[in-house]
């Protein structure tokens, strides 16, 4: 910011440019502009010109004024900015709002109004300058109005400098002249002002410049947006209004549940109190929320039918008419999206951020960042989008309390999230603007335990049905009076009618229940013209009932009675009755409603059935004019009436609830079986996401009552506790239709949904007889698991990665290979049947440090090197919450006994405690000098202990963090801690390569179990506290008496450092992780070996058994957590590749055969065509790094960590030259174009050029100063391009070894690089997350592609040139474009993905990502982690589905 400085002779001059935080304190002057020729410009205060034109006074006058206000500094708009500079310019433009607004002094000089004359009276409305003022241009001009809103205080000056007045003493006036509220004229944000308000304020006014309708509106609305002179006022209001609307755009990505706020469309009709009901229960609702009573949450309960929604909605009403009301949400039970709280806290944001504009952008700034915000826990959704951006706002906003309103949350259908709902909302009391929440609900268990959890204090609870029965009686009267008198004047009865003794007979059989008399009221509305016979009717009730529930019985049947017609005769009768129970009963026992047309179509009933079934029950149900719209109860308890047979005892209505569950899961198959099918969406693209279609047109292709079908055929077939039969319905629709299922499920995005009713299904058909469905079901099962990553993001996987990797015995892949695109024309060689593995869980971006199970085993913790702690289902694999508090790596995670708590110990030398349902931090416990390496409850629940660094064990008080005891007696630092089953011991192991027994309550060492050749990585007490086992750095898991420190068993077997051990519940088993990528189970009595699960492709860093030592659960380096089935323990599979990951493949020439380097330290030659492995070849000391073909195919040139390079025959596999020079390990070798040359790179920091024939060492070229991981030849044989860990890539003459270019750009080590085809391009890869292309003949940087979020481990061009090939570590697609290609059906391969073109294609499973790639025209091979090699092979050109 530029700005005038005023000099002590009363000149001013021009400063430098400020930068921002630099500023000094500084006047601004506001003006209308004359005409540009009289206007002082920069250019004329830079030449000494400008004093002449008219515009120089109202300069001097600023500088004078602010003189006197002393400040030295002050801004001019005519003169501060260069508008020469259109860069200047813009940035001038999008910060002028700021710059007025921070200003100390703002001036308007008002040129059209002069003080020259006065009356003689001295009242202020007399002044001669009033009417001038009120008319002056400055009111009239566009770029006026932020400089009147922006600033503090605004001071109004004459023509001749006289003060007129400020903003505030002069607000009536600019109210009347603006129409803007006076608020805003205050300082009020106006972001609490509509859009159309605010556009409102500037409609009349004008701009020289017509863009400049829009530009001076930037700051208005807090946007900003490049100016484009020329474009025309209506395209720049059009991008202003783009640009405004983008929070908008946010908010509308937001999962909402449209029927949940009180005045949603389909509760318009729902009443309120009337006028002199309720009084005191609202006045006294009214006096907490707007009063200073501390306790933010008012709880009202009441039983069924005591009115608790229509209190909530008079409250919500009051509320909203004053603007107060942030958010309502009221539960339905089978209410669809309102009954259950997956879109509860989205869709409160969304309504608060409409309420509230001031937290709009927050809010949608959360959606942006955060694109699967929707997907997380409620924690994470009320924090991020609910509580973080109320918390922006404090108590000086103008509006600074706002009402929430959650109704009937005892109709939430989870227990646990009821709890959480409850415990999230208290936090209200933390924010600074004061938020009241008013909860409904019936007193249910849930509710009560959900407020034990928060102090009394915080929560006020009132209890409705506890009101004394005169008030209510006398509520009940006027409602009737009110409602039944409306009536009578609407069918002409007569003033009075009905009397009041009829309404006090009425209010009596209501007995207290609201419900009774509205359903009464609208049984007798819905008469009609037989108004009074409906009324005798009801009072004909039986009258001697005393129960309330018996008055709503009575009133229910006489409803029912009467929808049924006179005229039937016996038959006709029971066909209306039995279509009556048929269409009612489904209604009342479906999990989310539908519309008469959904039902229709489900029960296969025509809709004008539907309507006439339901004509004559308006009275107990909510029926839409509109047929689209869901059919509702009118209250829950109609429900219950109709299900009991002692409560609705005419058989004619009864409904049993099992007859029409089976019915309705046999009609959602029978609608699934006719009208589901492969790509249902109509998206061919296989790598198509969900979250990129139109949720339009999942809904058209996947209509209301096909999505109900979909995602509830398996409750309403357990509901029906219906047998299955092998190739009965079930059985008939899964073998034709289980992928077209799952897909739906998919796009419906209800895959976590799914897997539940597979494992409901599944437990189904094993108390069933039918084998060869149970059999079905279960591989399902297992398949639905495997896959879910993929088909849960990308549902036409199911045909394409899903089935191609799933095991060649699986029930599911022999079944539907056919649906597998003919495009795939080679399949890899996949394991026979499902191994152990149940479930691998990707989510952490960090090695996987630690895991456990919850007590119930329905719950898997982990936590991360990426410093949170993950929680994750156990039977479904979803992400339930994520942890973040530490600020360090998390070593150590688990359980309290009860399952409600998560400890959790950190490198940053601190021990936490979280609520395992809310994910709240709960304490922060400090103590440890050292990283604290290891954490665990005492089994009662009371203690923590922890491990460190420092040498020391602690025990600390679980409840209040309080520490209770130090354990001193370590030499090395301590890394795993435990206690046994009687919470009287604790065993600790330690770097110090002892295991240390301890006395929990007086702190006394009691053994010290010694003679390890390896520091202790992990130790457990069996679960009768009788054992410890440990595991050791010496590769060995050893077994020790806890009482005499007698050691009992050493067993041997892993080929790595023990991490990790553990008993099984039970103690008959011992399971440990390694170092060597593996998990064991061992006989804890005899150690003898039981199985080895593989499947983690780095270190296992923890293992832990379920509850009932079913499931074993492991966290590893790979950043995956994994679960396994421990009891089947499927057999390992033949190995038929290296035993070791594979480092590099690479097809020859000819593309006939494929060479693999392993860390086995050998390499393989493979036939393409068969797979078949042809030669081993044998001779590395080291593991083998890179392999490659020479051109003729004839040779192999290798790379080894045992400094050599080895050159083999290709054919016999014959070693032919072992190339010998190298100080340190050789990263990387490849053959010249015609095969006379090899190059190679090492950790010693040099290039060696080698002669291919003899052997012989060419060239020595040095000039890195870091390893050399990378080389490679241009395609003329002439240059050599290598990179380095020294952060450069340098090219080299290989005649001279001259080095000719030092390519500096990377900012971290470069791993990989390549020449294109033609040889005028170098590419490089970097730790520094980004790509470089480089002028190979100049040096020059050409591109830096895209930043990644991982290093960028290797790089290649495509075969025309056009496309850089990348294998990056964030696991994203590894195509960039660098010039427009001809390729469009090139292969590639990312962590994940095997990519056609530009699109994701095949989903890569863990199991088959791999750790090095080639491509030969539609053949890829992949080397993986297991040492396996995988061929597949693709039809180049056309699209895969």
């Amino acid at each position: 910011m530029r700005l005038l400085e005023y000099n002590s002779d009363g000149e001013f001059s021009l400063t430098k440019d400020f930068l921002a935080g630099m500023i000094p304190e500084y006047a601004i002057l506001s003006h209308t502009w004359g005409a540009d020729t009289e206007e002082v410009t920069f250019r004329d205060l830079m030449d000494g010109t400008g004093k002449s034109k008219a515009g120089y006074d109202k300069i001097r006058f600023c500088g004078e004024q602010a003189n006197r206000d002393g400040l030295q500094y002050f801004w001019v708009d005519t003169c501060c900015i260069d508008k020469s500079n259109s860069t200047e310019l813009a940035e001038a433009i999008n910060s002028m709002f700021r710059w007025y607004r921070d200003a100390a002094k703002c001036y308007s000089y008002l040129s059209d109004v002069s003080t020259t004359k006065r009356k003689t009276s001295t009242s202020f409305s007399e002044f001669t300058w009033e009417s001038a003022f009120r008319a002056s241009r400055w009111f009239t001009r566009g770029w006026t109005l932020q400089e009147l809103l922006a600033p503090t205080s605004v001071e109004f000056f004459s023509r001749e400098g006289k003060r007129l007045g400020d903003k505030k003493t002069l607000e009536r006036q600019v109210h009347e002249i603006t129409g803007i509220a006076v608020s805003a004229i205050h300082g009020a944000p106006l972001s609490q002002f509509g859009v159309d308000e605010r556009l409102l304020w500037a409609e009349n006014r004008q701009t020289t410049r017509e863009e400049d309708k829009a530009y001076s509106l930037l700051g208005i609305f807090d946007v900003y947006m490049p100016l484009i002179y020329g474009e025309g006022r209506d395209n720049a209001l059009t991008r202003l209004r783009e640009e405004i609307d983008k929070p908008s755009k946010g908010l509308g990505r937001l999962p909402y549940a449209v029927e949940a706020p009180f005045n949603s469309y389909t509760k318009q009709h729902s009443p309120s109190c009337l006028l002199n009901t309720r009084v005191d229960l609202l006045q006294e609702i009214y006096n907490w929320a707007d009063g200073q009573d501390e306790r933010c949450i008012f709880w009202l309960n009441g039983l069924a039918g005591t009115g608790k929604s229509t209190i909530a909605r008079t409250v919500a009403r009051r509320y909203f008419d004053q603007r107060r009301l942030g958010a309502s949400f009221f539960f339905s039970k089978g209410g669809g999206d309102v009954s259950h709280a997956g879109k509860f806290f989205t869709s409160f944001a969304v309504q608060l951020a409409r309420n509230i504009p001031q937290i709009q952008r927050l809010v949608s700034d959360v959606v942006m960042k955060h694109d699967d915000i929707a997907n997380q826990s409620l924690r994470d959704q009320w924090r991020q989008l609910v509580f973080q951006p109320l918390s922006r706002l404090d108590d000086s906003s103008s509006l600074s309390s706002y009402v929430l309103i959650v109704d009937a949350l005892d109709e939430c259908d989870n227990e646990d999230h009821i709890r959480i709902i409850i415990q999230l909302l208290a936090e209200a009391r933390l924010l600074k603007i004061r938020l009241r929440v008013l909860i409904t609900s019936r007193p249910e268990v849930p509710i009560r335990y959900g407020f034990c959890q928060i102090p009394n204090d915080e929560h006020r609870d009132f209890i409705l049905h506890d009101i004394e029965g005169p008030i209510v009686d006398h509520d009940i009267f006027i409602f009737l009076d009110h409602e039944i008198g409306s009536i009578g004047r609407e069918w002409g009865l007569g003033t009075g009618w009905p009397g009041e003794q009829v309404l006090k007979q009425l209010v009596l059989n209501a007995s207290g229940l609201f419900i009774w008399a509205a359903t009464a009221s609208r049984f007798i509305r819905d008469g009609r013209e037989f108004a009074e016979r409906r009324l005798s009717l009801i009072l004909q009730s039986d009258a001697s009932a005393t129960a309330p529930e018996r008055h709503l019985n009575e009133i229910y049947t006489t409803v029912l009675k009467n929808s049924i017609r006179h005229g039937y005769d016996t038959f006709e009768r029971e066909c209306i009755l039995s279509r009556l129970r048929k269409v009612l009963g489904s209604i009342i026992v479906l999990f989310s409603p539908l519309s008469a047309g959904s039902i229709s179509r489900l029960l296969q009933v025509t809709i004008q059935q539907v309507i006439q079934t339901l004509n004559d029950l308006h009275a107990i149900l909510d029926i839409p004019e509109d047929q689209s719209c869901p059919l509702r109860l009118h209250h829950p308890s109609f429900r219950d009436f109709l299900l009991d047979k002692e409560r609705c005892n005419d058989s004619n209505f009864q409904v049993i609830g099992k007859q029409v569950h089976r019915t309705l899961a046999d009609d959602c198959v029978r609608l699934m079986s006719n009208s589901l099918k492969q790509d249902i969406c109509g998206q061919e693209s296989p790598g198509t996401l969900v979250a990129n279609v139109e949720r339009s047109r999942i809904e058209q292709c996947l209509p209301q009552e096909m999505q109900y079908a979909c995602l509830y055929w398996v409750q309403h077939l357990q509901k029906s506790c219906a047998q299955l039969y092998d190739s009965d319905q079930v059985h008939q629709f899964l073998q034709a239709h289980l992928l077209h299922w799952l897909e739906a499920l998919s796009w419906m995005q209800k895959i976590s949904e799914g897997i539940l009713a597979i494992a409901s299904l599944e437990s189904i058909a094993l108390s069933s007889e039918c084998p060869r469905l149970y059999a079905l079901i279960h591989d399902l099962k297992r398949f639905a698991l495997y896959s879910r990553a993929a088909i849960e993001q990308t549902p036409l996987q199911l045909y394409c990665g899903a089935l191609v990797f799933a095991p060649a015995n699986s029930i599911v892949r022999q079944h539907f290979t056919g649906e597998i695109p003919l495009q795939i024309q080679r399949f890899p060689d996949v394991q026979k049947n499902w191994g152990a593995a149940l479930q691998t869980l990707e989510g952490h971006s960090g090695s996987v440090r630690s895991v456990a199970f919850s007590p119930d085993s329905k719950l898997v913790a982990s936590s991360s090197r990426d410093k949170t702690i993950r929680l994750w289902d156990a039977v479904t694999g979803a992400a339930l919450q994520t942890l973040e508090g530490h600020s360090d790596q998390v070593r150590s995670v688990a359980f309290s006994p009860d399952g409600k708590l998560v400890v959790s110990a950190s490198g940053d030398r601190t021990v936490r405690l979280w609520d395992a349902v809310t994910g709240t931090a709960l304490q922060t416990i400090k103590g440890h000098s050292g990283r604290v390496s290891s954490t665990a409850f005492s089994p009662d629940g009371k203690i923590i202990v922890s491990g460190s660094d420092d040498k020391t064990v602690r025990l600390w008080d679980a409840i209040t963090g309080t520490a209770l005891q130090i354990f001193k007696g370590h030499s090395g630092r301590v890394r795993s801690v435990a206690f046994s089953l009687d919470s009287k011991l604790v065993v600790s192991g330690s770097g110090d390569r002892t295991v240390r027994l301890w006395d929990a309550i007086t702190g006394a060492a009691l053994q010290t179990l010694g003679g390890y050749l390896g520091r202790v990585g992990s130790v457990a007490f069996s679960p009768d506290g009788k054992m410890v086992v440990s595991g050791l750095g010496d590769r060995t898991v050893r077994l020790w008496d806890a009482v005499t420190g007698a050691a009992l068993l050493t067993i041997k077997g892993h080929s790595g450092r023990v991490s990790s051990v553990a008993f099984s519940p039970d103690g008959k088993t011992v399971i440990s992780g390694s170092y060597d990528e593996t998990i064991r189970l061992w006989d804890a009595v005899t150690g003898a070996a039981l199985r080895t699960l593989k499947g983690h492709s780095s270190r296992v860093m923890s293992v832990a058994f379920s509850l009932d030592s079913k499931l074993v659960v492991s966290g590893s380096d790979d950043k995956t957590v994994r679960l396994w089935d421990a009891v089947t323990g499927a057999a390992l599979q033949t190995h038929k590749g290296h035993s070791s990951r594979v480092s590099s493949v690479a097809f020859s020439l000819n593309g006939k055969l494929v060479v693999s380097s392993s860390r086995d330290k050998t390499i393989r030659l493979w036939d393409v065509v068969t797979g078949v492995a042809l030669q081993t070849l044998k001779g590395h000391s080291g593991q083998v790094s890179s392999v490659g073909f020479s051109s003729d195919g004839k040779l192999v040139v290798s790379a080894s960590g045992d400094r050599t390079v080895r050159l083999w025959d290709a054919v016999t596999g014959t070693a032919l030259q072992t190339l010998k020079g190298h100080l340190g390990r050789v990263s990387s070798a490849a053959f010249s174009p015609d095969g006379k040359i090899v190059v190679s790179g090492s950790d010693d920091k040099t290039v060696r050029l080698w002669d291919a024939v003899a052997g012989a060492a060419l060239q020595t070229l040095n000039g890195h100063l870091g390893r050399v991981s990378s080389v490679a030849f241009s395609p003329d044989g002439k240059l050599v391009v290598s990179g380095s860990g020294d952060k450069t890539v340098r090219s080299w003459d290989i005649i001279t070894g001259a080095a000719l270019q030092t390519l500096e750009g990377h900012s971290g080590s470069v791993n990989s690089v390549a020449f294109s085809p033609n040889g005028k391009l170098v590419v490089s890869g970097s730790d520094d997350e980004t790509v470089c292309l480089w002028d190979s003949s100049t040096g020059a940087a050409l591109q830096a592609l895209n930043r990644y979020s991982g290093r960028v481990s290797s790089v290649a061009f495509s075969s025309d040139g056009k496309l850089v090939v990348l294998g990056s570590c964030d696991k994203t697609a590894t195509l960039n474009t660098w010039l427009k290609s001809s390729e469009q059906y090139a292969l590639f391969v990312s962590s994940y993905w095997l990519i056609e073109g530009r699109g994701n294609i095949l989903w890569l499973p863990p199991d088959y990502r791999g750790t090095c790639v080639a491509f030969w025209n539609g053949i890829v091979v992949l080397g993986h982690s297991s040492g396996n090699i995988s061929f597949l092979e693709f039809k180049q050109g056309s699209k895969l589905i």
